[in-house]
């Protein structure tokens, strides 16, 4: 077997440390646990004051399902052909080099992972108020400017961080398990409305008259959409860790969008079925609408656990992929080298996870001074989805013979389609709230200088390592 110098970081071969105990279906679980949170309980609603009718909705979710899968087998190629720990900081930084990746790396984990926790969490918290007995929730903590929800949403995260701290192998089969149990109240929650004789075929037909409408609104449900399908490039940052990447990561990565894409319509067709447009449009919740007319109040408490659920193992994903990226940059001395440091006991990388429920505590206890900006910041996450697929062109270009046991089917057209498609969200996203995209692209931007930082103190990178290529 032949070998070939490649811009490859050293991560490639230092990530093996982490022990490799991740099987295909807790894989396939990260997906489809991490991706269904409570956004498939909510946006129908959206989407139907976006479009309007129906079909338009449902031309959507399968539009948004294809490009979401497009770039799912996109980094399907990349994870069976490098499967490290970092995911797409390793894919970046062996096509472009430093500066990106470490952008990439900075751009997730001072922002992006810390709000999503603290977003998720905050969202589990407002679910559970739903409860009579968690209304104490809403209230603020007496002689403090907090609320009993941030209370508990900080609590939920270190809950959660510290069973990621016990081992990958503990909060993967947690993930199995009640991601399988997430699957199932969803499929309970469609069989009820359509076994209920208050449903109708009719309401599939229904329409909004105001609706956005036309090509923006079909835009505006798109986007919807694609974030209700986002969390899939999860798994790709816990690579180091899945037995038989070659085979486990590709199997995850597409299967693990089919079963999403299965229970995302499954849902929508039954909210429709027992509502009609317009009062899908008018309700905040509108699968606890449904389920209220199908099972009364009873049915909207089974909906509201059932999204509880959803969150909480959503949060059990992000978590978990989150600690993975600082700990592949530290290896690299791209970063701080604490962050590299594997815990003895659960060979987890520990200081890279308790600094990340730091910064989400941090969110967390600012949470309505940060949510109004973070929300209109979310663009830099399909920027570097735009970036991270491109590498695909650049590795199969400069590295031909490097081996591949998963190549993307369709390539070059699908993996263009899926990189136009981020370049238009991106475009669509930086137009439509250009404050916010200003602020996201300052915060990627500040991540100079700490790279500057890290190289005076710990020199150059480690560099370049050799790669195995086909004969």
């Amino acid at each position: 077997m032949s070998q070939q110098a490649s811009a490859l970081p050293n991560q490639a071969q230092a990530s093996a440390d982490l022990p490799r105990v991740l099987g295909a279906s807790q894989a396939t679980a990260i997906v489809v646990g991490t991706i269904i949170g409570s956004g498939i309980f909510l946006v129908p609603s959206e989407m139907m004051r976006d479009t309007g009718s129906s079909a338009l909705v449902y031309l959507a979710w399968i539009v948004g399902g294809l490009l979401s899968l497009f770039g799912a087998m996109t980094y399907a190629e990349l994870g069976a052909m490098l499967p490290y720990a970092g995911g797409e900081y390793v894919y970046l930084r062996g096509a472009y080099g430093d500066i990106p990746a470490f952008l990439y790396m900075w751009t997730w984990f001072a922002v992006a992972k810390p709000a999503s926790i603290a977003a998720v969490t905050i969202g589990l918290a407002r679910t559970l108020e739903f409860f009579p007995a968690f209304h104490v929730l809403a209230i603020p903590v007496a002689g403090l400017p907090l609320l009993w929800s941030q209370v508990f949403a900080i609590a939920v995260t270190w809950f959660m961080t510290g069973l990621n701290y016990l081992g990958i192998k503990k909060a993967g089969d947690f993930q199995l398990v009640f991601t399988i149990l997430k699957g199932g109240l969803i499929l309970v929650v469609a069989a009820l409305c359509f076994a209920s004789a208050s449903g109708s075929l009719h309401n599939f037909s229904t329409s909004l008259p105001t609706a956005t409408g036309g090509f923006s609104g079909f835009m505006l449900a798109l986007i919807a959409t694609l974030w209700a399908y986002d969390g899939w490039n999860d798994l790709t940052m816990v690579a180091g860790e899945v037995r038989r990447p070659e085979r486990s990561l590709p199997v995850a990565l597409i299967g693990g969008l089919f079963i999403v894409g299965i229970l995302f319509m499954a849902t929508n067709a039954a909210i429709q079925y027992i509502l009609p447009a317009a009062q899908i449009a008018a309700s905040e919740r509108p699968a606890v609408a449904a389920l209220s007319i199908v099972a009364g109040p009873r049915g909207a408490g089974f909906v509201a656990a059932a999204m509880a659920l959803s969150i909480f193992v959503t949060l059990n994903g992000t978590i978990m992929s989150g600690a993975r990226i600082p700990f592949a940059a530290a290896r690299d001395r791209l970063f701080f080298r604490q962050f590299a440091h594997i815990n003895s006991r659960f060979q987890s990388p520990s200081t890279s996870l308790i600094i990340q429920g730091l910064l989400s505590t941090v969110l967390l206890l600012f949470l309505s001074q940060f949510q109004q900006h973070f929300e209109l910041a979310v663009f830099a996450e399909w920027l570097f989805y735009m970036l991270t697929a491109t590498t695909v062109f650049v590795y199969r270009r400069r590295l031909p013979d490097l081996v591949r046991p998963y190549r993307v089917w369709g390539y070059p057209i699908l993996p263009a389609i899926f990189v136009l498609s981020a370049t238009a969200v991106l475009i669509y996203s930086y137009a439509g709230n250009l404050k916010g995209s200003l602020l996201g692209t300052a915060l990627i931007l500040l991540g100079l200088p700490v790279l500057w930082l890290v190289r005076k103190i710990y020199g150059p990178s480690t560099p370049t390592n050799q790669i195995h290529t086909a004969e």
